[in-house]
């Protein structure tokens, strides 16, 4: 009774503060909190460099209890934001907000599981949904989602915001060119259904917006028939060009014949080709860079990663379908590592690897990471000045390197990609260690970000981040380039006071005085 009475007391004074007008107990049947436990996990992210605490958290129920709280922000006199949260996996703080409500969207179900609909191909799931539990459901009905990312314990708003890649991009393209429809609720407080056939500039913007326009409380996501097993393929490089020039040749192949999954990462030391996310290799029968001729590379090799899905009723036949594919690479002969596995036990592979680390106390540490999608003509630029540069012989973390093809992504969203047809993603996915280690360190790790920027700035290699973090809005016009006035124009129309997503720092809230805004 005492602990009602005391939260009953801080949501009063959050109602003075912000000039709500909905009443305490409207408030607390919304799941309105402001416990300290619950205030704590809003303010920190993955990336465990911001720290910024909300004025409460929402715990939603429905669709309903989210719209009621951003329509009151909407309304409110004094004004305040709303970030969706799903499972705390930003960088940079993008899902913080200390001038507002962080709306705890993963950890609550609305509407009770995923519903899948095997004749029609697709499923429906809430906006905090994880993967990892979509993956589940469908799998009931022998289907899965045709794009992914590496790690599964993430939202589907939360990616559907971004974009959503791995190595079944270049077929499917990323997980926003595979969403038929979408449940947003707008800076307004307005539920809206969104497709491209029913209010298209919502749909559009919102796809890749970064949660700008809105909170998405239900995808409509497209299907496939689930494989049930997946030969897993690990083969290396001394030499980059022939890395590229394969990985380049294996996306462009099209029907049956050819790989289900391209992806690959760049080795530039000993230790992290048997670390834990090449955990492929066998411990007992470790990889040494030495004997795979990297000396006369600069130390550096390249790992390519395939996979070929199938079923158990075509196992016969695999064999041979891989290694006619595999006939026409240029990789070291003798570094062929193959291992055969559970599809869903492929797919959750990243979550093994965080089991691992956990255990080891590394999982919580600064996470500097910074990924950039790289133009293939600049690619092999980048590789000299970057790979073989600017990162020496140590790093601290995977960086992966895989191409794409931009004919799979749909223009019609709000994010950008290189002007080229193929494109690669390059990503820095590092973690900062207080272990004495000057070059695994959080400012050593966050200067090298900024060399790697430095240098593709100087060397003309129009890169543009993914997951993008920038601190002016004249950065992130030139982000946007030729997309920004309508990204401009869509945040009026569905976020007029721009109480949205603030953790961005794309837009200045209305409501801030002239003092707390950014120098822009």
């Amino acid at each position: 009774m005492a602990t009602k009475l005391l939260l009953t007391f801080a949501i009063c004074r959050l109602i003075v503060t912000v000039g709500l007008t909905l009443e305490p107990t409207e408030l607390l049947r919304l799941g309105l909190t402001v416990d300290p436990v619950d205030v704590e996990s809003a303010s920190v992210d993955f990336g465990l460099m911001t720290k910024v605490e909300p004025l409460a958290v929402l715990r939603p129920s429905s669709a309903e209890d989210v719209a009621q709280l951003v329509k009151a922000a909407y309304e409110s006199s004094h004004g305040f934001t709303v970030s969706a949260r799903g499972h705390g996996h930003s960088i940079n703080g993008q899902a913080q907000t200390g001038t507002g409500v962080v709306v705890q969207m993963s950890g609550v179900r609305s509407g009770g599981k995923p519903s899948v609909w095997g004749g029609d191909m697709y499923v429906d799931v809430w906006g905090g949904e994880l993967w990892i539990d979509v993956l589940k459901s469908c799998l009931e009905y022998g289907l899965a989602p045709k794009s992914w990312t590496d790690y599964l314990y993430l939202s589907v708003g939360g990616t559907l915001s971004n974009a959503g890649i791995s190595g079944q991009a270049f077929h499917h393209g990323p997980q926003i060119s595979n969403v038929h429809e979408l449940d947003v609720v707008t800076g307004k407080g307005e539920l809206m259904t969104c497709s491209k056939e029913q209010n298209q500039e919502l749909f559009i913007a919102v796809l890749g917006g970064l949660g700008q326009f809105g909170i998405i409380t239900r995808a409509r996501i497209s299907l496939e028939p689930a494989p049930q097993r997946v030969r897993w393929i690990r083969v290396l490089y001394s030499n980059f060009s022939a890395f590229t020039k394969d990985q380049e040749y294996l996306i462009s192949l099209h029907g049956n014949q050819k790989f289900d999954y391209v992806e690959g990462f760049v080795i530039v030391d000993e230790g992290l080709i048997n670390n834990w996310r090449s955990s492929f290799f066998s411990p007992r029968n470790p990889v040494k860079i030495s004997s795979l001729g990297s000396n006369n590379n600069g130390g550096v090799l390249y790992c390519l990663e395939i996979t070929k899905n199938y079923h158990e009723s075509t196992a016969e036949t695999i064999d041979q379908e891989i290694e006619a594919l595999l006939k026409k690479l240029n990789f070291i002969p003798t570094s062929v590592f193959t291992t055969d596995l559970p599809y869903v036990d492929f797919l959750d592979r990243v979550h093994k690897a965080e089991l691992k680390l956990r255990s080891k106390g590394m999982w919580e540490v600064p996470h500097p990471w910074l990924n950039l999608f790289v133009p293939k003509s600049k690619i092999a630029d980048f590789d000299r000045g970057v790979f073989k540069g600017i990162l020496g012989n140590k790093t601290s973390g995977p960086i992966l390197i895989y191409p794409m093809n931009k004919n799979k992504w749909d223009d019609k969203s709000s994010v950008v990609t290189p002007d080229e047809d193929v494109f690669y993603l390059v990503a820095f996915l590092r973690s900062a260690l207080d272990n004495g280690e000057e070059t695994q360190s959080l400012e050593y790790l966050t200067n090298q970000n900024r060399q790697i920027l430095k240098f593709c700035d100087e060397d003309g290699i129009k890169v543009k981040q993914y997951l993008p973090h920038y601190k002016t809005q004249s950065e992130w016009k030139e982000h946007y380039g030729s997309k920004w006035d309508r990204f401009q124009r869509m945040k009026m129309k569905f976020d007029p006071r721009h109480i949205l997503a603030s953790g961005q720092n794309i837009f200045t809230p209305t409501f801030l005085s002239s003092s707390k805004m950014a120098s822009w």
